[in-house]
């Protein structure tokens, strides 16, 4: 199953050449992904690796509702990979791959998924 969430770009996000700046597109994935474990108890998760693919301009326009998709490809012990697509005009625009790793701040350190993270990441994954 896949997590769709509703974006919206903000009239700030284009740069001077005219499309959605690189860097403020990934804040968009980063929504999806806090979307993504609403309901999770804890939250206890960082992004260790983090890969994107710029497939073609985004640009702004006024009202407009993009949708993140995100799946989870890879459930391991520690960690978890999501792909997330952002398609603008029936084209995804930007594909991103990253990877999200359990964690235990007071430790410092990384910590195996709960059974009831496993069960919530285990809905989204697609093989």
């Amino acid at each position: 199953m896949r997590h769709e969430h509703l974006v919206q770009l903000r009239w700030s996000d284009p740069d001077s050449l005219g499309h959605v700046n690189h860097a403020r597109a990934l804040s968009l994935f980063e929504d999806a992904r806090v979307a993504m474990s609403d309901g999770l108890p804890g939250r206890g998760m960082i992004l260790a690796r983090l890969e994107v693919d710029y497939l073609r301009q985004l640009y702004y326009c006024a009202g407009e509702r993009l949708c993140v998709s995100s799946w989870v490809t890879r459930l391991g012990t520690k960690s978890l990979t999501v792909r997330q697509e952002l398609v603008q005009d029936d084209e995804v625009a930007i594909r991103v791959q990253c990877v999200l790793v359990t964690f235990d701040f007071a430790a410092d350190a990384s910590r195996p998924l709960t059974d009831a993270e496993r069960t919530h990441w285990s809905r989204l994954l697609e093989a």
